[in-house]
């Protein structure tokens, strides 16, 4: 056993040998250097708690010469495990306590609290906003809390994350808020007792949204559709004349669909209320399918929208300014050909086709329940008790009213006013 002061020049003049041998520092009892056979130089401390000779020691490895172990930085290490011990405090137990503690920090931390969270209870409770809600905790949520502890959570911290929106953007603040509060309910008693949003007033609500795309506004943006290539310009036909939401047909399985009974069956993991759901599909929107499939023959899987043909399309926004261009590019033309002034559309959002087609639908006769249906809503008159004892489910019904529909835009391409060429009289009872 060597013993002389531990300096980079002893460090580096110490040559291996066939066994670990060890350099044992003068100065700083139990301060030491270990040079394995391999030439590897380890900085360890060596102590005694007790401080009686028979106490087998234990020893310490602070760790190995090099960066960042100089061996300035290895002796003031071993000066604060000294300082630990003559406080009776063992290095290796503090060390695995702490190594304890960071483990449960890590299992604690926001982000692994939140992925767990997405495949423990949003992927089985809340199937049809998974998409949804992983967005919001990845791009507004995470970068705020990332690592930190969610025992450490506090209602500044959930309000810094909701600051962070642009103010104007009031839909999306409240989305954000109810994510939110659907975690922390989940994690109550999986590692806090109480929700760091208590207290903290939720987000104003937006303005009502009413806007609906009149016949001219509708005939322009379906006609200005045919300038858009696929998957886009199909992908927005769909849109308007099913009247489902944009994600439910952004990943359009083939297998959902059934040409001969015209119909496609939305799976409950896809809705967005979790509720699965027949949509009758319109000759129209059987002309566009067979037009995807290339004849009458349908794909038996695969998604419908892609652009890799493994992942649904994405980019919405672009696309829908796209569209938009489209239909100023369409009515710059018209008014040419006509001599008039061009048709100025007011601001609209992609889900005002849903509200447009819901708003089509009463004004063509078509009951509310049978409206509710086809658009696939749990509301007043599908929910509560009427939702228990009305089991109908309206097959018959939402098939003539999407055929309604579709003769409306066919009529509105035509410049004809065919809506009525669909009776619904028997419906309105």
């Amino acid at each position: 056993m060597a013993v002389g002061k531990i300096s980079k020049a002893s460090v580096d003049g110490i040559s291996p040998a066939s066994r670990d041998l060890f350099l044992w520092d003068t100065k700083l009892p139990g301060f030491g250097l270990k040079v394995t056979p391999a030439g590897k130089r380890i900085y360890v401390f060596q102590y005694r708690l007790g401080g009686g000779r028979r106490e087998i020691p234990k020893r310490f490895r602070i760790g190995e010469h090099g960066r960042p172990w100089t061996p300035e930085k290895a002796r003031a290490e071993a000066e604060r495990l000294w300082a630990q011990t003559r406080h009776g405090i063992d290095p290796a137990a503090e060390k695995k306590a702490r190594a304890v503690r960071e483990q449960e920090d890590a299992e604690l931390s926001f982000e692994a609290v939140a992925d767990r969270f997405l495949s423990d209870y949003v992927k089985r409770e809340w199937k049809g906003s998974y998409r949804y809600a992983e967005s919001i905790l990845r791009l507004h949520v995470k970068p705020i809390l990332g690592q930190k502890s969610l025992t450490a959570v506090t209602r500044a911290d959930c309000a810094k994350v909701l600051d962070r929106i642009p103010s104007e953007q009031i839909a999306l603040r409240r989305n954000v808020y109810a994510v939110l509060r659907r975690l922390f309910k989940w994690t109550i008693g999986r590692g806090i007792e109480k929700s760091p949003l208590d207290g903290l007033d939720p987000p104003k609500l937006p303005a009502s949204r009413d806007r609906v795309l009149n016949d001219e506004e509708l005939r322009l943006a379906w006609l200005a559709t045919k300038a858009i290539p696929y998957p886009f310009g199909p992908f927005f036909r769909l849109l308007t004349g099913t009247g489902q939401r944009r994600e439910e047909v952004a990943e359009l399985n083939w297998s959902e669909l059934n040409r001969g009974r015209a119909e496609w069956n939305l799976p409950s993991e896809r809705a967005k209320n979790s509720e699965a759901s027949i949509i009758a599909l319109s000759p129209l929107m059987v002309a566009e399918l067979d037009a995807l499939a290339d004849g009458e023959t349908w794909p038996r899987r695969g998604l419908v929208f892609t652009t890799n043909g493994k992942t649904p399309i994405s980019g919405f926004s672009k696309a829908k300014a796209r569209w938009e261009q489209a239909i100023v590019d369409l009515t710059a033309k018209e008014a040419e050909t006509a001599n008039g002034e061009p048709v100025q559309l007011a601001p609209w959002r992609v889900h005002d086709l849903r509200r447009t087609l819901a708003t089509g639908l009463q004004r063509l006769g078509v009951r509310f329940e049978v409206t509710e249906a086809v658009l696939n809503h749990v509301s007043g008159s599908k929910s509560g008790v009427a939702g228990v004892y009305q089991r109908h489910d309206w097959l018959l019904e939402k098939a003539s009213a999407m055929e309604a529909w579709a003769t409306h835009i066919e009529g509105l391409l035509t410049k004809e006013d065919r809506s009525n060429i669909v009776s619904l009289a028997d419906h309105r009872a």
